[in-house]
Protein backbone atom coordinates (compact mmCIF):
# COMPACT_ATOMS: atom_id res chain seq x y z
CA UNK A 1 0.00 0.00 0.00
CA UNK A 2 1.07 3.64 -1.32
CA UNK A 3 1.64 6.01 1.26
CA UNK A 4 -0.75 8.49 1.29
CA UNK A 5 1.03 11.34 0.87
CA UNK A 6 -1.25 13.38 0.23
CA UNK A 7 -2.88 12.90 3.41
CA UNK A 8 -0.04 13.34 5.33
CA UNK A 9 0.52 16.82 4.10
CA UNK A 10 -2.56 17.86 4.74
CA UNK A 11 -2.64 16.68 8.04
CA UNK A 12 1.30 18.89 8.01
CA UNK A 13 -0.70 21.75 6.93
CA UNK A 14 -3.02 21.75 9.27
CA UNK A 15 -0.41 22.00 11.56
CA UNK A 16 1.55 23.98 9.87
CA UNK A 17 -1.30 26.80 10.24
CA UNK A 18 -1.70 26.78 13.81
CA UNK A 19 -2.51 30.01 14.66
CA UNK A 20 -0.78 30.11 18.37
CA UNK A 21 2.45 28.68 17.27
CA UNK A 22 2.87 31.97 14.72
CA UNK A 23 1.83 34.49 17.23
CA UNK A 24 4.25 33.00 19.85
CA UNK A 25 7.13 33.88 16.71
CA UNK A 26 5.46 37.28 16.33
CA UNK A 27 6.21 37.59 20.11
CA UNK A 28 8.89 36.35 20.11
CA UNK A 29 10.64 38.41 16.62
CA UNK A 30 8.89 42.03 18.38
CA UNK A 31 11.08 41.48 21.97
CA UNK A 32 14.46 41.27 19.13
CA UNK A 33 13.36 44.52 17.56
CA UNK A 34 12.25 46.45 20.92
CA UNK A 35 15.55 44.82 22.22
CA UNK A 36 17.43 46.18 19.02
CA UNK A 37 15.38 47.45 16.42
CA UNK A 38 18.44 47.41 13.85
CA UNK A 39 19.67 43.91 14.32
CA UNK A 40 17.80 42.02 11.63
CA UNK A 41 21.02 39.33 11.88
CA UNK A 42 19.33 38.59 15.09
CA UNK A 43 15.72 38.43 13.65
CA UNK A 44 17.30 35.92 11.57
CA UNK A 45 19.11 33.49 14.03
CA UNK A 46 16.32 33.54 16.82
CA UNK A 47 13.61 32.87 14.19
CA UNK A 48 15.15 30.12 13.01
CA UNK A 49 16.32 28.44 16.35
CA UNK A 50 12.73 28.92 17.37
CA UNK A 51 11.74 26.89 14.47
CA UNK A 52 14.73 24.05 14.86
CA UNK A 53 13.21 23.53 18.67
CA UNK A 54 9.63 23.84 17.38
CA UNK A 55 10.89 20.55 15.31
CA UNK A 56 13.12 19.21 17.78
CA UNK A 57 10.32 18.39 20.14
CA UNK A 58 7.60 17.58 17.14
CA UNK A 59 10.16 15.10 16.08
CA UNK A 60 10.49 13.22 19.15
CA UNK A 61 6.98 13.27 19.70
CA UNK A 62 7.04 11.29 16.07
CA UNK A 63 9.10 8.56 17.40
CA UNK A 64 7.00 7.93 20.41
CA UNK A 65 4.41 8.15 18.64
CA UNK A 66 4.98 5.63 16.02
CA UNK A 67 6.84 3.26 18.83
CA UNK A 68 3.67 3.26 20.98
CA UNK A 69 1.36 3.08 17.89
CA UNK A 70 3.28 -0.36 17.01
CA UNK A 71 2.53 -1.99 19.78
CA UNK A 72 -1.40 -1.49 18.98
CA UNK A 73 -1.20 -2.37 15.05
CA UNK A 74 0.34 -5.93 16.66
CA UNK A 75 -2.80 -7.07 18.49
CA UNK A 76 -5.00 -7.09 14.87
CA UNK A 77 -8.24 -7.34 17.25
CA UNK A 78 -8.25 -3.61 18.22
CA UNK A 79 -6.50 -2.50 15.32
CA UNK A 80 -9.75 -1.83 13.08
CA UNK A 81 -10.95 0.07 16.32
CA UNK A 82 -8.11 1.99 17.16
CA UNK A 83 -8.11 3.72 13.72
CA UNK A 84 -11.50 4.47 13.72
CA UNK A 85 -10.90 6.13 17.24
CA UNK A 86 -8.24 8.01 15.76
CA UNK A 87 -10.77 9.35 12.71
CA UNK A 88 -13.07 9.99 15.19
CA UNK A 89 -10.54 12.24 17.27
CA UNK A 90 -9.93 14.13 14.18
CA UNK A 91 -13.48 14.88 13.25
CA UNK A 92 -13.90 16.15 16.99
CA UNK A 93 -10.82 18.12 16.81
CA UNK A 94 -12.24 19.36 13.39
CA UNK A 95 -15.08 20.30 14.61
CA UNK A 96 -13.99 22.40 17.55
CA UNK A 97 -11.71 24.38 14.77
CA UNK A 98 -14.50 24.93 12.45
CA UNK A 99 -16.77 26.39 15.75
CA UNK A 100 -13.93 28.75 16.19
CA UNK A 101 -14.55 30.04 12.88
CA UNK A 102 -18.41 30.54 13.21
CA UNK A 103 -18.25 30.93 17.01
CA UNK A 104 -15.10 32.35 18.21
CA UNK A 105 -14.29 31.52 22.26
CA UNK A 106 -17.76 29.91 22.43
CA UNK A 107 -18.43 27.55 25.01
CA UNK A 108 -15.43 29.13 27.26
CA UNK A 109 -12.79 27.42 25.35
CA UNK A 110 -10.92 27.56 21.99
CA UNK A 111 -8.81 25.04 19.84
CA UNK A 112 -5.79 27.34 20.74
CA UNK A 113 -2.72 27.78 23.30
CA UNK A 114 -5.30 27.93 26.78
CA UNK A 115 -5.69 31.26 27.79
CA UNK A 116 -4.80 30.79 31.25
CA UNK A 117 -1.27 30.15 29.76
CA UNK A 118 -0.57 33.08 27.88
CA UNK A 119 0.42 35.52 30.34
CA UNK A 120 3.26 33.10 30.98
CA UNK A 121 4.16 32.36 27.74
CA UNK A 122 4.36 36.10 26.51
CA UNK A 123 6.31 37.14 29.56
CA UNK A 124 9.02 34.17 29.35
CA UNK A 125 9.38 35.39 25.38
CA UNK A 126 9.60 38.93 25.99
CA UNK A 127 13.26 38.14 27.83
CA UNK A 128 14.59 36.33 24.56
CA UNK A 129 17.89 38.31 23.70
CA UNK A 130 19.53 35.56 22.12
CA UNK A 131 19.26 32.42 19.32
CA UNK A 132 19.81 30.16 22.48
CA UNK A 133 16.67 31.74 24.08
CA UNK A 134 14.59 31.63 20.71
CA UNK A 135 15.53 27.60 20.63
CA UNK A 136 14.42 27.14 23.80
CA UNK A 137 11.51 29.07 23.65
CA UNK A 138 10.65 27.14 20.88
CA UNK A 139 10.95 24.19 22.56
CA UNK A 140 8.53 25.22 25.42
CA UNK A 141 6.09 26.68 22.73
CA UNK A 142 6.00 23.06 21.44
CA UNK A 143 5.34 21.63 24.59
CA UNK A 144 2.38 23.84 25.24
CA UNK A 145 0.84 23.99 22.04
CA UNK A 146 0.57 20.07 22.57
CA UNK A 147 -3.11 19.74 23.26
CA UNK A 148 -4.46 21.59 20.43
CA UNK A 149 -1.89 19.33 17.57
CA UNK A 150 -1.02 16.23 18.93
CA UNK A 151 -4.45 15.57 17.15
CA UNK A 152 -3.12 15.83 13.26
CA UNK A 153 0.21 14.36 14.41
CA UNK A 154 -1.87 11.12 15.80
CA UNK A 155 -3.58 10.75 12.64
CA UNK A 156 -0.19 10.96 10.70
CA UNK A 157 1.28 8.37 12.83
CA UNK A 158 -1.04 6.38 12.95
CA UNK A 159 -1.17 5.90 8.83
CA UNK A 160 3.03 6.04 8.90
CA UNK A 161 2.88 2.85 11.41
CA UNK A 162 0.51 0.73 9.62
CA UNK A 163 2.66 0.80 6.74
CA UNK A 164 6.24 1.27 7.08
CA UNK A 165 8.64 0.20 10.09
CA UNK A 166 10.23 2.04 12.68
CA UNK A 167 13.20 3.20 10.53
CA UNK A 168 10.98 4.18 7.57
CA UNK A 169 8.75 6.17 8.75
CA UNK A 170 11.51 8.60 9.89
CA UNK A 171 12.08 10.59 6.39
CA UNK A 172 8.13 10.87 6.35
CA UNK A 173 8.21 12.04 9.86
CA UNK A 174 11.20 14.73 8.70
CA UNK A 175 9.03 15.96 5.69
CA UNK A 176 5.55 16.06 8.21
CA UNK A 177 7.82 18.29 10.64
CA UNK A 178 9.73 20.50 8.03
CA UNK A 179 6.30 21.26 6.67
CA UNK A 180 4.77 22.56 10.10
CA UNK A 181 8.07 24.70 10.19
CA UNK A 182 7.63 26.53 7.20
CA UNK A 183 5.22 28.76 8.06
CA UNK A 184 8.18 30.62 10.78
CA UNK A 185 10.97 30.22 8.39
CA UNK A 186 8.76 32.04 5.68
CA UNK A 187 7.76 35.11 8.33
CA UNK A 188 11.38 34.98 9.46
CA UNK A 189 12.61 35.60 6.38
CA UNK A 190 9.67 38.17 5.09
CA UNK A 191 10.69 40.27 8.26
CA UNK A 192 14.62 39.67 7.95
CA UNK A 193 14.59 40.88 4.18
CA UNK A 194 12.03 43.94 4.89
CA UNK A 195 9.31 42.42 3.35
CA UNK A 196 6.77 43.42 5.95
CA UNK A 197 7.09 44.25 9.54
CA UNK A 198 6.65 42.06 12.18
CA UNK A 199 3.27 44.17 12.99
CA UNK A 200 2.25 43.66 10.11
CA UNK A 201 2.67 39.83 10.22
CA UNK A 202 0.83 39.68 13.10
CA UNK A 203 -1.92 41.77 12.08
CA UNK A 204 -2.41 39.59 8.84
CA UNK A 205 -2.79 36.79 11.48
CA UNK A 206 -4.98 38.26 13.55
CA UNK A 207 -7.29 39.12 10.43
CA UNK A 208 -7.24 35.89 9.57
CA UNK A 209 -7.36 33.98 12.58
CA UNK A 210 -10.95 32.48 12.26
CA UNK A 211 -9.78 31.12 8.84
CA UNK A 212 -7.17 29.18 9.79
CA UNK A 213 -9.09 27.49 12.26
CA UNK A 214 -11.61 26.97 9.01
CA UNK A 215 -9.11 25.32 7.09
CA UNK A 216 -7.54 23.09 9.99
CA UNK A 217 -11.57 22.10 10.76
CA UNK A 218 -11.93 21.14 7.03
CA UNK A 219 -8.95 19.30 6.74
CA UNK A 220 -9.11 17.45 10.22
CA UNK A 221 -12.94 16.46 9.41
CA UNK A 222 -12.13 14.69 5.86
CA UNK A 223 -9.39 12.87 7.05
CA UNK A 224 -11.04 11.51 10.15
CA UNK A 225 -14.14 10.77 7.23
CA UNK A 226 -11.18 8.76 5.51
CA UNK A 227 -9.94 7.00 8.56
CA UNK A 228 -13.46 6.05 9.75
CA UNK A 229 -14.59 4.89 6.36
CA UNK A 230 -11.31 2.75 6.35
CA UNK A 231 -10.26 4.63 2.79
CA UNK A 232 -6.40 5.14 4.47
CA UNK A 233 -5.52 1.57 5.25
Amino acid sequence: MAIPILSLISLAGANAINPCALAMLAFALIAILTKDPRNRKKVLQVGFAFAVGFFLIYFIYGLILINVLQVFSALESVKIYFYKAAGILSIIIGLFNIKDFFWYGSWGFVTETPRSWRPRLREMISKITSPIGGFVVGLITAVFLTPCMMGPYLVCCSLLQQQLSFVGSIPWLLLYNLIIILPMIIITLIIYFGFSTVDNVYGWREKNLKLMHLITGIILVLIGLALILGWLY
